[in-house]
């Protein structure tokens, strides 16, 4: 299993995959740090989004791992390249949302420590 990171991880970029950026009509790329894929041989195997608000906070989104890999440290080493590229490109915060079940693996795994948030259903 090798970890790609996707990306420039210092700044949006002007929707070029190559260099970091989302393309498509809606400017997402502005708000996307960048990205890290987990592959087996040729099979991409783990994904994880990082998003960012344009100063020092970025956000891990879709965390994914096929399932025959899952409980292999996949997932881990994925937040753990996600964590090192936010830094990396000066952000000083990384936050994450999950469901209940996934509690373990993003305190006790990853390492987040639990805080006091706010939500609005819509």
């Amino acid at each position: 299993m090798r970890a790609i990171v996707r990306g420039k991880a210092s700044r949006p970029t002007d929707g070029d995959p190559e260099k970091g950026g989302l393309p498509g009509p809606y400017g997402l790329h502005r708000h996307s740090l960048g990205w890290v894929c987990a592959r087996e041989d040729d099979r991409l195997v783990g994904f994880v989004d990082v998003a960012w608000d344009g100063g020092v906070h970025a956000f891990v989104l879709d965390t994914v791992v096929a399932q025959r890999n899952r409980s292999h440290g996949v997932g881990a080493a994925l937040v753990r390249a996600a964590a090192d590229g936010s830094r990396a490109a000066g952000r000083e915060w990384l936050h994450v949302d999950f469901e209940e079940h996934l509690r373990s693996f993003y305190f006790e795994v990853c390492g987040f420590k639990e805080t006091a948030a706010g939500l609005i259903a819509l």
